[in-house]
């Protein structure tokens, strides 16, 4: 790989709900790549109905223990989480983050609050211009909440909008939104996101695209986190490369890897 430190900072193991690998294979299959770091950041969707909580922080916190002490000294592996729709069930979303010592937490907004995720929406149903007012308030109300280590995929429901359903949105209309949601994240010095899988998706550009990373910069961001949101063991480590050196076009230096819920600095060369 073209840079000296190649890390993944959102990737899914099967006990996430549309995950696919375990734990160790994907731990496998990053050391064949390459790759230094990875953080396993499984889906725990606060509003879930359908989730049993306990077992899986459990069972997902153990299987992520066993790889990262099994891989230690050649693969550094972040025990995490992402945690969806927080702000739905903030209690809930606290008390799951208490219960265990984890690396690293992606904080994500997947659907409004009593709606399916967004990428099932018909768009043709709705105005996606009310659907992304709501979500960015979302996402802000998330910022306010703070207890996540880096935001991800701000820009998630134009996979779905832009990319599949093909209809071109004008995200100057929400730029105050956008701007209010980056301030907080500089304030509480919380990291953004560079997620790579749009590059491989319909929408063909990474979430949140260049302008937004760059906006992120000039309001005084500090951290940047690079993930693919690999759902398959293949997958991992997928655009990292383009997604360092977009953060290094944005006027990063460096991104963060986390331990113990703390951002550890790793310079971008």
């Amino acid at each position: 790989m073209g840079f000296s430190y190649i890390m993944d900072m959102h990737v899914h193991s099967d006990h996430s709900f549309d995950g696919n690998h375990s734990c160790m294979l994907l731990c496998e299959s990053a050391v064949s790549k390459g790759i230094d770091a990875i953080a396993i950041t499984d889906h725990c969707e606060i509003d879930s109905k359908t989730l049993d909580f306990r077992a899986f922080s459990t069972n997902q916190y153990f299987e992520s223990y066993k790889a990262k002490k099994f891989f230690e000294g050649e693969l550094l592996v972040m025990q995490g989480l992402e945690i969806g729709q927080a702000v739905y069930n903030k209690p809930l979303a606290e008390s799951i983050l208490n219960a265990r010592k984890y690396d690293f937490i992606l904080g994500s907004i997947h659907n409004l609050e009593n709606m399916p995720d967004f990428y099932y929406l018909d768009y043709g149903k709705y105005d996606v211009y009310e659907l992304l007012g709501r979500y960015f308030d979302t996402v802000y109300e998330l910022c306010l909440w703070n207890r996540f280590d880096s935001l991800a995929h701000l820009t998630y429901p134009l996979r779905y909008i832009k990319g599949r359903a093909k209809i071109d949105v004008d995200l100057s209309k929400f730029s105050d939104k956008i701007e209010a949601i980056l301030g907080l994240l500089v304030k509480n010095r919380k990291a953004l996101e560079i997620n790579t899988s749009g590059l491989f998706q319909e929408i063909n550009e990474t979430l949140p695209d260049k302008n937004i990373i760059k906006l992120f910069r000039d309001l005084g961001g500090e951290y940047i986190t690079v993930g693919s949101d690999s759902h398959y063991h293949q997958k991992i480590g997928a655009g990292i490369e383009q997604g360092l050196a977009l953060a290094k076009e944005c006027g990063f230096d460096s991104t963060v890897i986390y331990q113990n819920r703390e951002p550890l600095s790793v310079p971008i060369e």
